[in-house]
């Protein structure tokens, strides 16, 4: 798919991060991109910065969902492109004994519903209110005859395969989305919609930015090559091939520096 000023694209979790870099990235080529995100100063501030329309979107929510989507379309017509970004995380043992007072307790199962709901539920929700919005779209032409309606990319995590103590619910929901990548390209292949993900490793996001200098070192210093975090424009540059790259289809890729994650 070439990116112009006739693709529209969604980017969930578009105000900051991997999903602010994607929407930088697309916009440069002229995409129309909406933005999906609950920080609405952040968003509507990238937005204008892009020339973009900020809306305000909980993946959670299925009504939240459908009024962003139709937004979007109202504004720039049906997407052909979907980036989903939004995502969340936690850190809490599945079970622990307080070192103090001895007290056992374990994960709380409404934070770890939680987690599920955005990164796994909100992917899939987005992912199957797009499709079926692109399966309205004529294919597109190009020079392979394949007929592409739309590209969809995925954001995982190394958590998926190396989850770390305390990642449960986290490393589940980023497991889930790289088990439905297969399945749902399979779904959709008839209809000329490919489906990649990827799996960032450490990367420098706001969720690392309030942390320390020292820790962010020795993050950087735990990575193999290049020693250092990942930047949120090297996501967006994998993106952006995933939509391109017609042949690219039902992929999940490691982006990290070749990190294998430690226990802890």
């Amino acid at each position: 798919m070439q990116l112009d000023a006739t693709i529209a694209a969604v980017v969930t979790g578009g105000a900051s991060g991997l999903g602010a870099a994607t929407a930088r990235r697309l916009a440069s080529h002229g995409v129309k991109v909406a933005l999906f995100d609950l920080n609405e100063a952040a968003g509507e501030a990238l937005a204008r910065e892009i020339g973009g329309l900020f809306c305000a979107v909980d993946v959670t929510n299925e009504a939240s969902v459908d009024a962003g989507f139709a937004k979007a379309r109202a504004a720039h017509g049906q997407e052909r492109v979907l980036v989903n970004c939004a995502g969340t995380g936690n850190a809490v043992k599945t079970a622990s004994r307080d070192k103090a007072t001895g007290e056992i307790k374990h994960f709380p199962l409404a934070n770890f519903d939680r987690i599920i709901q955005i990164n796994l539920v909100g992917t899939f929700r987005c992912i199957a209110k797009s499709a079926a919005g692109m399966l309205t779209l004529e294919p597109l032409v190009d020079e392979h005859g394949s007929g592409e309606r739309g590209a969809i990319v995925n954001t995982a995590s190394v958590a998926a395969v190396d989850g770390q103590m305390g990642q449960a619910s986290y490393s589940a929901s980023k497991a889930g989305v790289v088990g439905m990548t297969l399945p749902i390209a399979r779904d959709l292949m008839g209809e000329g919609i490919r489906v990649n993900t990827i799996l960032p490793g450490i990367f420098d996001t706001p969720l690392l930015q309030g942390a320390p200098d020292n820790v962010k070192a020795a993050l950087a210093a735990s990575v193999p090559f290049p020693k250092r975090l990942g930047n949120p424009a090297e996501y967006a540059h994998l993106a952006e091939t995933m939509i391109t790259n017609g042949y690219f289809n039902g992929e999940c890729v490691r982006l990290d520096g070749a990190i294998r994650m430690a226990p802890r």
